[in-house]
């Protein structure tokens, strides 16, 4: 990978973060992220930096990489020649659509198709982005990165992805970063980039509650572990906004750890995000 390329990876990450600590943080941990921004943009090439500020008064996802000869960031089909050079990374290019930096991934979790099919009705609320089949009511892992595996190791039995070992590597790597546990017992850990499909999510309780990392001292009970396409980062965040609103309510919290079935702790989700995720 070309190490321009390399560092505006790192980039955007740091302000992807800073977007989802600004949903479900509160503000918290800004400064540092704002900090740590800052340097590493001002450690850029003059032309590279003058384009990557440019890009980030659009969007913050600035580099996208290439999936099935696509630009991952707005679907354009890329020319065969274009692909190859971004593959050989002597220089940095760009999409000739969206503008956005590309570069090559060689190896990546996938996303299936599995999902929403033409003779299916339009699916509507949180059942856009999971499924009674990715509800775990009783974890049985007791610390973070168990309940990660398992909540992976559930995707992807299910047929929602591919590659369950490089997706857990990505979402623990990115909760070396900055980990997703917040408060009122609740965690987000993700993997962004995983191209193929839509944004998926799966939920699992933790009956006794782990220590998920994050701020504060209070355990973790509530779950949910996101798979999320380069293009999907708008419907991530007001996903992540709908959850942190509606598990503000103490009532709808304790409603979904008290459930024990699959299809209870199911019914229970989407009769509590009914009016917060559309």
């Amino acid at each position: 990978m070309h190490p321009a390329a390399n560092h505006l990876i790192q980039l955007q990450e740091l302000s992807l973060i800073r977007d989802e600590r600004k949903v479900t943080a509160g503000g918290k941990q800004l400064e540092q992220l704002n900090e740590s921004i800052e340097k590493m943009t001002d450690e850029l090439p003059n032309d590279v930096r003058t384009m990557f500020i440019k890009l980030s008064e659009k969007d913050h996802t600035i580099i996208v990489p290439t999936s099935a000869g696509n630009c991952a960031g707005c679907g354009l089909k890329l020319p065969i020649s274009l692909v190859q050079v971004v593959r050989v990374a002597k220089e940095l290019h760009h999409c000739p659509s969206c503008t956005r930096f590309l570069y090559f991934q060689e190896e990546s979790p996938r996303r299936t198709t599995k999902g929403h099919t033409r003779s299916e009705p339009r699916k509507v609320g949180i059942a856009r982005f999971s499924a009674e089949s990715l509800m775990i009511p009783r974890l049985a892992a007791t610390d973070r990165d168990g309940v990660i595996s398992e909540l992976a190791h559930q995707m992807a039995q299910e047929g929602f992805v591919e590659h369950e070992d490089r997706l857990v590597r990505e979402a623990l790597r990115r909760e070396t970063i900055i980990g997703t546990a917040i408060e009122n017992g609740l965690a987000f850990p993700h993997v962004r980039g995983v191209e193929g499909g839509g944004l998926t999510m799966a939920f699992g309780v933790s009956a006794k509650g782990i220590k998920f990392g994050g701020t504060g001292k209070t355990l973790t009970r509530l779950i949910f572990f996101m798979v999320i396409p380069t293009a999907a980062s708008a419907f991530y965040l007001k996903l992540l906004a709908g959850l942190t609103q509606t598990l503000t309510d103490a009532s709808k919290r304790k409603a979904l750890a008290s459930e024990t079935t699959q299809k209870g702790l199911w019914k229970a989700l989407c009769k509590a995000t009914r009016t917060t995720i559309k």
